[in-house]
């Protein structure tokens, strides 16, 4: 993979907008598929790897390990390792995390919404 070029003109311009719109912001650390559904799922508590992996199972373990890291540095999930063997390790939103549940769940609220207009539109 190429190295991203730091003083170029499209990294300029990601940085103006990381600083100046709140929905850029939002969607740098939200962005991406499985992250909000992560935040989601993460909204009913901590949950251990395995539990992640069967609530959302048509997650790749690749993406599911790779968006649980950028939603740790983003600190929007903290993640527990216990020092036992075997390992264990569970994952808890953040105050930073606990911040973003009014915006899942206004999704969440939208698409009960949208499909049931959908399913009577179907049905017409």
């Amino acid at each position: 993979m190429a190295a991203i070029k730091e003083t170029s003109t499209i990294q300029a311009n990601k940085q103006f907008a990381l600083e100046q719109c709140p929905v850029t912001y939002v969607m740098e650390k939200i962005g991406g598929y499985w992250k909000p559904i992560i935040l989601y799922h993460l909204s009913a508590g901590a949950k251990r790897y395995s539990e992640l992996k069967k609530a959302i199972p048509a997650v790749t373990e690749k993406m599911l390990i790779q968006h649980l890291k950028q939603l740790e540095a983003d600190r929007l999930v903290i993640r527990h390792a216990r020092p036992v063997v075997p390992p264990y390790v569970t994952y808890t939103l953040s105050k930073s995390g606990i911040g973003l549940l009014p915006v899942i769940e206004a999704m969440a609220s939208w698409a009960f919404k949208d499909m049931e207009n959908e399913y009577e539109k179907s049905m017409d």
